[in-house]
């Protein structure tokens, strides 16, 4: 069952989902780093990560899909946010520069086409950064934040799916070494637990983070020549029907007498 927008929204005023937003929003700024004069769209729940990018974009979207609900987005002036299917997104092709996939791709029913969606409204060499949770790290085994619920990734598993898809895979990145806990003190050591695991690339990670790139050629498929049939000769037929000449009034005669 997808999760509700509300609760999405509750978890990031909790200090635990502001210690996420932060250490998750550092990769994502580094990763889009300069993006002055581009459109940028945030796929799911990606509204806590995207108020940076207002000041210098050409414009930012918020799209969150029907069955989890939408909110209004930014709480001031005009509404960029859309309750929209993710699959068929009111959008013409290739218009967007950048994609933010967050807590989307592992509660969608079918990533394959969420991910040929994005393909298609995305401009040529437009950028996609996917977060998704960590089959291996202990935020996907509990479901006491929104990262515990859906399908969870492996990196091998993100690789096949971008490259079923058409992306390239260019960067991997993982993020929220701290475990899932509303202690004080996970809370306050949660900066070194960060800086340290991601000096050393610990294993159990929360969320693996993947940024690729559109592809703009499509795989040809080889595939072997089947070899042709040699005709055959056919036995020798005999005729069923033998055609007969027609009679002449001589002949007609003769049977006659």
């Amino acid at each position: 069952m997808p999760l509700d927008v509300v609760d999405l929204r509750s978890f990031y005023t909790t200090p635990l989902g502001s210690a996420a937003r932060r250490f998750i929003g550092q990769v994502i700024r580094q990763r889009f780093a300069n993006c002055c004069g581009q459109s940028i769209l945030g796929v799911g729940y990606a509204t806590p990560y995207l108020e940076p990018f207002r000041a210098d974009s050409l414009r930012v979207l918020a799209f969150m899909p029907a069955e989890q609900g939408v909110v209004n987005w930014p709480s001031s002036g005009l509404s960029s946010s859309a309750l929209v299917s993710p699959t068929m997104m009111p959008l013409p092709d290739a218009c967007i520069d950048r994609v933010l996939l967050i807590h989307a791709l592992e509660l969608t029913e079918h990533p394959r086409e969420l991910m040929a969606e994005i393909w298609r409204i995305l401009t040529p060499g437009g950028r996609i950064l996917a977060v998704t949770p960590s089959r291996t790290g202990l935020w996907a085994r509990l479901d006491t934040t929104p990262f515990g619920h859906g399908q969870p990734y492996s990196r091998g598993q993100l690789r096949d799916l971008m490259r079923v898809t058409l992306f390239s895979p260019t960067r991997w990145t993982e993020a929220l070494y701290m475990p899932p806990f509303q202690s004080r003190l996970v809370l306050r050591g949660a900066p070194m637990l960060e800086r340290i695991g991601a000096s050393l690339s610990l294993p159990g990670a929360g969320v693996q983070i993947v940024e690729a790139t559109k592809q703009l050629y499509r795989p040809v498929i080889l595939r072997q020549a089947m070899p042709q049939a040699i005709p055959q000769a056919l036995p020798g037929l005999r005729p069923v029907l033998v055609p007969q000449a027609a009679r002449t009034e001589k002949t007609s005669k003769a049977i006659v007498q």
